[in-house]
Order: structure tokens, then sequence, then C-alpha cells
């Protein structure tokens, strides 16, 4: 076996990566950093194609192989749509990155029947959908993963965004469970905190973060989307090889859960 000074520590050469809501914040940060690492990248988008084309320029930049394929991952058929394009372009399927999610904040009596059906359908149910039609093209490919993108507020809830919390916390099950389930597909999660993307900028404002952080941050403040890509791409990695069913806490600190 080469060591860590005959090759790169993070290498991953002739693999092919999806990931989900890749086109802006979490997502685009992964992308880039899988293609860093050698990866061909598809990059889903659901809406902004400008900018999953923006992210996939920085890919083949990168002399990466990459792809951007539109779906709305709370639509099954799409998505077996996507997966089927995906491996019929580039080859096959080893990454999976369960990133696509919505964060919408509501008090638990005016959130209406499609308010919860539309963040379960999109957070919880949308990355069963993706899971589910990639398994058997996962399991064709030798060291093949999923990571999915959880939140501090699946595991500890998070007042005023009850469903949010909800399907983030039922993703913490689904990655435990389907780690025992499709081993030797290995399965992990990454639980971000308070992360500066286009999502959270107007609560991470000058004036508005002091009620949104209710508690110190020891490492200094929100992160950046970089901050989650690479434990995401560690995970992914042959370093990881040995790790499955984790929840990764990526939040400065903030929550030790």
């Amino acid at each position: 076996m080469m060591g860590p000074q005959e090759r790169d520590l993070i290498s991953l050469q002739g693999r092919v990566a999806l990931v989900s809501g890749g086109s802006r914040g979490i997502g685009a940060a992964c992308c880039r950093l899988l293609a860093r690492a050698g990866c061909a990248v598809a990059i889903n988008y659901r809406r902004r194609a400008d900018s999953a084309q923006k992210v996939l320029d920085e890919v083949t930049a990168l002399a990466r192989e990459g792809l951007m394929v539109g779906a709305d991952v709370a639509n099954p058929h799409l998505v077996g749509a996507m997966v089927d394009q995906v491996v019929s372009s580039l080859g096959g399927l080893d990454i999976l990155v369960c990133n696509a999610g919505i964060w919408v904040g509501g008090a638990v009596e005016s959130i209406t029947d499609a308010d919860w059906a539309r963040m379960i359908g999109v957070n919880l149910t949308g990355t069963f959908h993706l899971i589910r039609v990639a398994v058997p093209h996962l399991r064709a490919r030798a060291g093949s993963s999923i990571v999915i993108v959880t939140s501090t507020a699946g595991q500890r809830g998070e007042a005023g965004h009850s469903h949010y919390a909800a399907s983030k916390g039922g993703l913490i099950a689904l990655t435990r469970s389907l780690a025992v389930e499709l081993a030797p597909i290995r399965v992990n999660a990454v639980a971000p905190g308070w992360i500066r993307t286009d999502v959270t900028i107007e609560a991470l404002s000058p004036e508005n973060i002091q009620a949104s952080l209710k508690e110190p941050i020891p490492l200094g403040g929100p992160g950046m989307p970089e901050d989650v890509a690479g434990p995401v791409v560690f995970l992914a990695s042959d370093l990881a090889r040995h790790i499955t069913g984790a929840v990764l806490n990526v939040n400065g600190g903030a929550v030790l859960a």
C-alpha cells in the first residue's frame, strides 16, 4: 500500500459523484472540492440553471468531467431519470451527496398541510427517492458511499422550524438505518450548524445575527460552505473507509451532540 508521501491523501480520481442541490451554497462547495479531488461531478439543480452552469464551469476548468442535471428531488419520476442520465453520461456512480433541502420558518399552529408536505417531501422523502434509485448503481462499484447533509436542528430540534427539524431528524435516523442495511456501501451524515449561504443571509445579517445565534459558537462564528464540503469529501474518501453510520458535527462547537 502506498504511503501519504506517494499519493494525495484524498484522491477520488476515476470516481463519479452526484450532488443534489449542487448549484449553490454547501452543494456547490461540495461539487468544487469533489472535482479538485479528481471526481467527475453531476450537479443537480431545481430551478437555478444559471447557478448550476457557473459550478459546472468551475468543475470543467479543473479538467474534470461535469454534468448539469435538473430535477426536483421531491418528484420520484424526475429523480429516476436524473440518476439514469448521470450513469449513462458519466459511466457509473460512486458517491451520492444528498444535500438538496429547503429551510422555512413557522410557528407550529401556522404550518399548513402543504407547508409540512413540501418540507418533508424535499428534505426527507427527496433523499429517500435519490438513495432508492442510486443503490443498484452504487452496489456495482467498490468503495461507494452516500453522504447525507442533515443539520443540528435534527439533533436538538429548532423552535419555530419544527417541520424542518423533523425532516432533518429523519435524515439522521435514515443514515443510521441504511449504514447497516446497505453495507458495504458506506452511509454517513454531516450536521452543519450556522453556515453563511444565500439561504441564511437574512438571518445572519448584522441586524439579525444576535437573535439568530442564541448560543456562542466557540470557534468564533458561522461557518462557510467550504467548512462543510471538507468533511463531506473526507467521508466519501478512502480515508473514511471504516466509518459508516456516523453523524459528523460541523458547527464550530456550538452543539456538542
